[in-house]
Parts: structure tokens; sequence; C-alpha cells
């Protein structure tokens, strides 16, 4: 089975339409209908992860599923991407070595991200039983499951007690949630592998790496359209433009709006906009709203905490804290099992991790014995990246559109 470098290098003779995925207008991201798919063999003959990308505005992150062989024979896969030819062909090409794939585990109910593509990528796989987080819902209609795509006759809703799922000889699982979020509500629920000894995430935690992951470099367009700090910029393609370009990414996909960037103006934008030397479709016809300022590594570096598990901070700030004591009991739960691996479903992975790294990825659930910033007690995030999320937070919570979140624990 071919490596992630031969399939970059192997990448010139691939047909371009092994990259369609059809049903891009259901969830309108980038890269819309041309999604490549780069897989790893995380544990040998055990374990793969099958990277795509997907993003707005240029912020593209990693989306991952990952697969894992059964004892008895067959894979189980861990929230789908999308099924275009070439990510099916990679996963048909474990299936001729390793058996049919078996189980296929939605553990999210509020990712959109991630429940779009269950249902066309069990089409391709019709012998698989599809389990699917319990509560799921749908908006703004409560629809039955078969209405939003998933196949009749093969999905289930995972019990609460894994010992009494199929696969329960080889995983466990915990569920954080149902948290309700006044017209949502957010769930997800982790395996562990216990063989592997590999903990599968969705988004709880994540990690952050140093340099671009390797999927995002296959087009790196929205990688140097970040490396630029103002609208006039001409960035060259470079290991160090990429790199710049990246860490941007990361703040901007996980603050939204970080500190260490100025917005401009629209009408001031548009009239830069003019003069910019790249006015194509593809560069937004020059329109670039914000300006970086001179420090901006200091945020992503304490973003990064030098590739640390942490807990992105929207999460932090606008779902988790409506549920403090339960998610640490969750936390603490999963704490007991023996894993030295996690794999999540974005950014980096996989990554080495302790359950204790895990536990105390959650501790700015904890009162804190000084300071106030958010984050993790010992490597707390700036405040002042948080400031456009707590606004957010701060304009639901005075709608009414979302309870307010509660004391820490």
């Amino acid at each position: 089975m071919n490596s992630v470098s031969d399939q970059v290098q192997g990448r010139q003779n691939i047909n371009h339409r092994d990259f369609s995925w059809h049903f891009w207008p259901l969830l309108p991201l980038y890269p819309f209908g041309k999604r490549q798919t780069l897989r790893q063999e995380v544990v040998k003959g055990t374990i793969w992860t099958f990277e795509q990308v997907q993003g707005i505005l240029y912020v593209v992150v990693p989306i991952r599923m990952t697969v894992v062989k059964l004892d008895a024979g067959g894979l189980l896969v861990y929230s789908p991407v999308a099924p275009t030819p070439e990510c099916i062909r990679l996963v048909n090409e474990l299936v001729e070595v390793h058996g049919d794939v078996k189980y296929i585990i939605l553990p999210t109910i509020s990712g959109l991200e991630h429940k779009v593509f269950v249902g066309p990528f069990a089409r391709s796989f019709p012998k698989a039983q599809v389990f699917v987080a319990p509560n799921q819902w749908s908006f703004p209609l409560q629809l039955p499951l078969s209405w939003l795509g998933f196949p009749l006759g093969r999905t289930h809703i995972l019990p609460e007690d894994s010992t009494q799922a199929p696969f329960g000889d080889e995983f466990d699982y915990a569920m954080l949630g149902p948290i309700h979020l006044g017209p949502g509500t957010f769930e997800e629920i982790v395996f562990f592998h216990r063989r592997s000894r590999t903990l599968l995430v969705t988004d709880s935690v994540v990690s952050v790496p140093e340099e671009p992951p390797q999927i995002v470099q296959l087009d790196p367009y929205p990688l140097l359209f970040h490396a630029k700090d103002e609208v006039f910029d001409q960035v060259e393609d470079s290991k160090a433009s990429r790199r710049k370009g990246w860490q941007r990414i990361s703040l901007f996909a996980l603050y939204f709006r970080p500190s260490a960037v100025e917005t401009i103006p629209l009408s001031q934008a548009f009239r830069d906009a003019q003069n910019a030397p790249d006015r194509s479709k593809r560069a937004y016809f020059g329109l670039f709203p914000f300006k970086w300022k001179k420090n901006w590594h200091l945020s992503f570096e304490a973003l990064r905490g030098g590739g640390r598990l942490f807990v992105a901070p929207i999460l932090q700030t606008l779902i988790l804290n409506r549920a403090p004591q339960e998610t640490l009991d969750w936390a603490y739960h999963v704490a007991t099992w023996n894993f030295h691996r996690i794999i999540p479903c974005h950014f980096d992975a996989p990554i080495e991790a302790t359950p204790q790294q895990f536990r105390q990825a959650f501790s700015f659930l904890q009162k804190k014995e000084s300071g106030d910033g958010p984050g993790n007690i010992n490597f707390p995030l700036p405040e002042e990246d948080f400031e456009l999320l707590k606004e957010i937070d701060e304009k639901l919570n005075r709608r009414g559109v979302v309870p307010p979140p509660k004391e820490k624990v």
C-alpha cells in the first residue's frame, strides 16, 4: 500500500475527476467540489487516517477520518470524510487486504462537516452497519435519519453501554453531552481502541503543528494568500511563506478574529482592492480586509504551546462552559483508559499524549488559584485573543439564544 509520500509524488497521474465531490452544495465549503485525500498508516496493519481539507475564505484545516482493522477481520470507520472516487479507492485497497467495511461511526450530533458525509459514504459500502451518536437533531425541522440521507434498515443508535455494541469487545467509548445550547445541542463520542491504545476524538481536543500539514500543501494557494501582511504584498512560494500562512490560518480557524490582526473598514478594503497586485477571481478580486500586526507570531506560539493538547477556544467559550461538571466528569472517565496516542478529526494527528494530558486540557473549567485568563491552568491562552468569541457569547446570552455559562468547578 502506497505511503503518503508516494501518493503525493504520484498525484500528477491521477485524473482530477478522482477528487470530485458532487454533493458540495449541501455544505459549500472550500475546496467545494474538488477534494484530494491522503492516507497515512498510523499503526502498521491496524490504523489508517484519511485526510482532506475544508474551510472558509482560504482558512483551510485538515478534516480526518480514521479506519481501524478489527481483530475478527473487516474495518471500522470513525467519522467519514467526503467519499470521492480517490477516497473510496484508497479505502478499497484496505478492504482487499483486511476485509469489508463493517461499521461506520458518526460520533457527533452537531458537526455538520462530519454528518454530511456519512450517508454518501455508506452508500459506497452497502454491507456496512452505520452507528450514530444518540440525540441526533436537524434544523429547522426534526427529520427522520433516513430523510437526512442515512441508509434505511442499517442505521442504528450507539448503545449507551459500549459493551452492548457489536464492536464492544475491541472498543470502549464515552459520550460527552448532550449539552443543550438553545436552538441546538452538542454531543461527542470518543472511542478507545484497546489493542493499539489509541483514542479517537472528533472536536474535543486538538494540537496545532508548527509546519503546515502535507494535505494542506497539496494546494498551497490558501497558505500563500494568508502569508500576506496586507493587500499590496506579493508573496513567493517558499517554505517560510507556507509556514507563515499556516500559522495565521490556525489563528483564524480557532479564534475567528485573533488580537494580532487588524480589520480594515470595507470601504477602505474595496478602495485598496482596486490597486491590489492580484485582482483575479481566486484572490477575491483583490479584497483583503485585514492587516497583521508585527507580533502576530506570539499569539500563534501561545496557542500552540509547544504542540500541547488543548480544547479549541470556541468550545471553551461557547459550549463546554455550559456544562463544566459534566465535561470534567467525562474527561476524568476517559482518562482512566490507558491510551498513549490521540487521533482528532482536525489539525495534527497522531498526537502522542497521555491520559493525564487529556484530562489537563479541560482544566480551563476549573477555578484557578490565580489569574482569570482562559485556557489550560498551566498554559493559559491569551485573554485578548478571546475578544470576538466573548462578544458573540454575550450577544447570544443577551438575546436569550443560548443559556448562560455556568460557574467553574
